[in-house]
């Protein structure tokens, strides 16, 4: 593969031309991190992202165009921890030699694993980007990092940065309020996979378990696991269980006819959504995951809506 690799890029160049056009060129690993960064660029440099809207990173399998992207990049920004650690493959075979941030070692981390002692609890959460503090961290960063491959465009990277930073700061205080809406006591959170212990952390909700009770969507529920996982959801009174987009539910309504709670709507996880759908960028997918949150853990008694303008 990586011979392979090799060959495509020596015959392709550079990659395209967005870094001519641009200046700079950006490759970025995963959704939300190419949002991140493409408001923090903004025209002066172009953000190329290596995986699509709702692909699992926790899967991916890189393509030849996507060593093209990095042989041609001046700066590459990886997410951290096994969301991404395909990308070191990638950067052997493309020969690249940008300079490479990884934006877990510049936020605030958590272990995952939702039960004390288990195999997965000693591991650092890779979804950092489901706290908005974590994702003002990374911006800051990133704005640092376009700075030093770019002098010339510190001024408009600084005044991105802290435009979308003002927007952030909007983003966690409308959610914050949103949450608030719900008792304590009904913040039960079910999902696919541990995904968004950041965001439950971050605004005091309780994760009672996961229908894949582990940080990647590449493992697999036991039976036992399940079950367990069943007589849970029943003690604690879960009123919700939360599928996410791009992952297939067929566990989680299993899971729900079992125990008579209700299927939630989608959750922006891994990824961010395609053009026009609610996920379509960070601040509207943290938003819409809030406005789902709401709506499922009170069935319906309270609602939410957090404006995050066009960005």
């Amino acid at each position: 593969m990586l011979a392979l690799l090799g060959l495509i890029v020596v015959g392709c160049g550079d990659g395209g031309d967005a870094a001519s056009e641009s200046g700079v060129e950006v490759v970025a690993t995963t959704t939300q991190l190419a949002d991140l960064a493409a408001n923090v660029a903004g025209e002066r440099a172009a953000v190329v992202g290596i995986l699509a809207p709702n692909s699992d990173p926790h899967e991916y399998e890189p393509r030849p165009s996507d060593a093209e992207s990095l042989a041609g990049a001046d700066l590459v920004l990886r997410s951290g921890g096994d969301v991404d650690l395909w990308l070191d493959q990638l950067i052997e075979g493309a020969g690249a030699d940008a300079p490479v941030l990884t934006l877990i070692d510049s936020v605030r981390t958590v272990e995952g694993g939702h039960e004390e002692g288990d195999e997965h609890s000693e591991e650092v959460d890779p979804h950092w980007w489901q706290d908005p503090r974590n994702a003002i961290a990374a911006v800051e960063a990133i704005r640092d990092a376009l700075i030093e491959v770019d002098p010339e465009g510190a001024g408009d990277y600084r005044a991105n940065a802290r435009a979308y930073v003002a927007d952030l700061r909007r983003l966690d205080a409308g959610i914050a309020r949103c949450i608030d809406r719900v008792p304590p006591g009904e913040r039960k959170l079910v999902t696919s996979h541990d995904a968004l212990g950041y965001f439950a952390d971050r605004y005091g909700i309780e994760v009672i378990g996961a229908a894949i009770p582990a940080l990647s969507t590449q493992a697999q529920a036991s039976a036992g696991e399940t079950a367990a996982l069943v007589d849970l959801i029943r003690a604690e009174g879960v009123a919700a269980i939360f599928p996410e987009a791009g992952v297939s539910a067929q566990l989680e309504e299993a899971i729900a006819s079992e125990t008579g709670a209700q299927i939630g709507g989608e959750l922006w996880a891994d990824a961010l959504g395609p053009p026009g759908s609610s996920g379509a960028t960070y601040l509207g997918a943290m938003a819409a995951n809030a406005a789902t949150l709401v709506d499922g853990f009170t069935g319906g008694r309270q609602s939410c809506a957090i404006d995050v303008g066009a960005r």
